[in-house]
């Protein structure tokens, strides 16, 4: 059975971790990005990917799930917006 410290780190990285995905799911259905900054999402990414080897070199597992779930959205998010991003015409 959990402590009571990992079950309260289990329950705030479930409650992030959910509040991301409506936003990515609506991304992923509609493809559109326009309202995503890259450099705003670039910095996310890295962020989440330096909590997950945070939480790895501790050993926090709640750390290291719910980070590891987000950085798979964030970096698909922010492939889309590398691949739809771009307008036409624009170099």
């Amino acid at each position: 059975m959990p402590s009571a410290t990992e079950f309260i780190g289990y329950l705030a990285a479930c409650l992030t971790t959910a509040s991301f995905v409506p936003q990515a799911w609506l991304t992923f259905r509609t493809r559109d990005v326009s309202g995503i900054s890259l450099g705003m999402y670039g910095a996310f990414t890295a962020g989440v990917a330096l909590w997950l080897a945070y939480g790895l070199l501790l050993g926090a597992w709640p750390v290291v799930v719910a980070n590891a779930i987000t950085l798979a959205l964030a970096c698909t998010i922010l492939g889309m917006k590398l691949r739809y991003g771009r307008t036409r015409g624009v170099t």
